[in-house]
């Protein structure tokens, strides 16, 4: 038996995670009597449900006695629910253990084994990403952008279900963006990481396209420098293309011959002086859509909104 104090942090979304609830925390339970000296289970209920709480009053008194229930008073955004977990966690290590891997409770104690050789966060690595074809190019142009436009190691096959040390976690809860993308927050603190890798895929949620484009900005203007580069990158082109456009004005205007050797008469020319404002004014436009992004990432920033607001919670015995 390990002589350490664990939590254990799980968040209720759907339906489908009540369905299995006591299965979970049985199984929780099971091996984590075993294997260490104290732990606590914390259920973050991030839905409207409440009308479980009778199976979990079934369940042995051992087990209730150690589960606390945060009810969210209205559902939030995941990441926002996992941080309400991980700041009612009191363990000497967090463990955000998702329902997909309840029928396999010993990757708790792999979790924390690998995390006794030396590393403050372990995390679950899955062997590959399961989703809808038409967002598999949406996921590999993020990625890419995260890796070469920013200093984090972002793994794009982590599961969200992890070990943390108790400094990295104090460490992390000292991060309170409202704009969070938590796979980014893990590596802003910097420990020691590493992996484990397991058979279970990696599967999207069900947002739709909207959500995961809003997301992605989100991760992009906040942890990246990619439009900060795609900026500058429009302004030197532009600046290009207009030396091109007044050297050929020029070669027009002196030899009634273009850059590409097509003849023309010497006059003043409408057709060109549309495009040549419609092209600017397109990238006037996208100079302002990007730059409305930064400003609406400061302004949901400086409201120092409440990333949840806790409504009860509930202890069973």
């Amino acid at each position: 038996m390990h002589n350490s104090f664990i939590s254990i942090v799980a968040v209720i979304e759907k339906p489908g995670d009540i369905e299995i609830l006591p299965e979970y925390l049985n199984n929780l339970y099971g091996i984590l009597k075993s294997a260490f000296s104290d732990f606590e289970i914390i259920l973050v209920n991030n839905s409207h449900a409440s009308d479980f709480y009778k199976e979990i009053n079934e369940l042995p008194a051992s087990l209730k006695q150690n589960i606390f229930m945060l009810n969210l008073s209205s559902p939030v955004n995941r990441n926002h629910a996992i941080v309400a977990g991980l700041d009612r966690s009191n363990g000497d290590y967090t463990v955000i253990f998702d329902f997909n891997f309840y029928k396999k409770p010993e990757l708790i104690e792999q979790l924390y084994l690998k995390s006794s050789t030396g590393s403050d966060i372990v995390y679950l690595q899955g062997k590959k990403r399961i989703g809808k074809k038409r967002f598999k190019l949406l996921y590999k142009l993020f990625y890419l952008i995260l890796k070469n436009y920013s200093e984090f190691n972002i793994d794009d096959r982590a599961h969200d279900s992890r070990i943390i040390s108790r400094r990295a976690l104090n460490s992390l809860l000292r991060l309170r963006e409202n704009l969070r993308y938590m796979k980014a927050i893990y590596s802003i603190i910097g420990y020691r990481t590493s992996y484990i890798e397991v058979d279970e895929p990696l599967i999207e949620d069900n947002s739709n396209f909207t959500e995961k484009f809003r997301t992605s900005l989100v991760a992009i203007s906040s942890f990246t420098t990619f439009l900060r580069s795609l900026l500058l990158w429009i302004f030197l082109i532009s600046i290009a293309f207009m030396v091109i456009v007044i050297v050929n004005a020029v070669k027009v205007k002196i030899t009634q011959v273009d850059l590409l050797g097509t003849y023309h008469d010497a006059l003043p020319g409408w057709t060109f002086l549309v495009v040549l404002t419609s092209i600017f004014f397109a990238i006037t436009c996208l100079m302002l859509y990007i730059m409305s992004i930064y400003l609406a990432n400061i302004y949901q920033e400086i409201k120092h909104r409440p990333m949840y607001i806790l409504e009860s919670v509930k202890r069973f015995s």
